[in-house]
């Protein structure tokens, strides 16, 4: 007995199986890795290329990512708490709404950056460059902009800024 079905609920079939892989947390860094909701708290991820990977919900607390390329990132919700990004490269990554929360970014480069409703509470921010940064609803608070060039491209934070470009 052959069992036959109609071609439109044969097709809702195929189109339930999954066709995304998803990578482990334990992949090696690579540009455009799959790291969603893994935890890197701690871990030393300096000089790393992981530009244009998927870092959503990730977690990098007290993690060194000195001079890390994230370029591209998709970092949505991800937290950067008390991490070290000195001269990271964060440039066009979307970093809505994620965390800083006294991450320490001196000389990092958010440049077209999505910061829409990010915490950068307490963040060291010094010589950082925001260039065409997207900053609405973003938390600056008590973070130092010293040195920082602002998003317009010209304009640099004096001395002793704190919470907002002056």
């Amino acid at each position: 007995m052959t069992l036959r079905l109609p071609l439109a609920f044969a097709g809702a079939l195929l189109c339930t199986v999954p066709t995304v892989a998803w990578a482990e947390c334990t992949d090696v860094p690579a540009p455009g890795v799959e790291w969603r909701r893994c935890y890197f708290d701690g871990r030393n991820l300096s000089e790393v290329d992981i530009s244009g990977a998927k870092l959503r919900d990730a977690t990098f607390q007290r993690a060194d990512l000195r001079g890390a390329d994230l370029s591209g990132a998709d970092a949505y919700r991800a937290k950067f708490i008390s991490a070290d990004l000195r001269e990271a490269k964060l440039d066009e990554a979307n970093l809505a709404e994620a965390d800083f929360t006294r991450a320490n970014a001196v000389g990092a480069s958010f440049r077209g950056a999505d910061l829409r409703r990010a915490r950068l509470f307490r963040a060291d921010l010094r010589e950082a460059d925001f260039t065409g940064a997207r900053t609405r609803g973003t938390d600056f608070l008590s973070a130092d902009l010293s040195g920082a060039t602002w998003l317009d491209g010209k304009r640099v934070c004096a001395e002793g800024s704190r919470g907002q470009c002056q």
